[in-house]
């Protein structure tokens, strides 16, 4: 059965601004986050939309991971809501199925957003910690990118 993380972040870019930078994370993330990617490509797919699969590799920087091949399910620009699931790399030798759902609204209040993240996973066994580091590193990744956002 799948477990579930969730993560809920509230950032002051408005929603629009957010999700086509993280509509943009091919080219965007390795220029602002030089310490997690070596370089992000696309190898299947136009880049956004289902199907299209996806070469994370990482710096020497992130433990345990060289890369992650990340395949989109689900890609709806006028919901801002993105699903990928990884189909290779380290992530793969821990967690069965490993997918994760983005959302972004726009905040009820102040006019910034707020991203809605949930991974849905099955552990390889037992002994595969919980992926609080993932989750963790989510909410930092949406934060600093919300800081970018604001001073570019």
């Amino acid at each position: 059965m799948a477990s579930k993380a969730e993560l809920v972040v509230e950032v002051k870019s408005p929603a629009d601004k957010l999700w086509a930078a993280l509509r943009d994370s091919t080219e965007l993330f390795p220029k602002i986050f030089p310490e997690q990617y070596k370089s992000i490509e696309t190898v299947e797919g136009d880049g956004k939309s289902a199907g299209t699969v996806r070469l994370l590799k990482y710096t020497e920087g992130v433990p345990m991971l060289t890369f992650a091949k990340e395949k989109v399910e689900l890609a709806d620009d006028e919901k801002r809501v993105v699903t990928y699931s990884v189909v290779d790399g380290e992530l793969v030798s821990f967690y069965k199925n490993f997918k994760v759902t983005l959302q972004v609204s726009p905040a009820k209040e102040g006019g910034g957003a707020v991203v809605s993240w949930a991974m849905e996973f099955d552990k390889a066994s037992e002994q595969v910690p919980e992926p609080d580091a993932i989750r963790e590193t989510a909410a930092k990744t949406f934060h600093d990118l919300d800081d970018y956002l604001l001073k570019n």
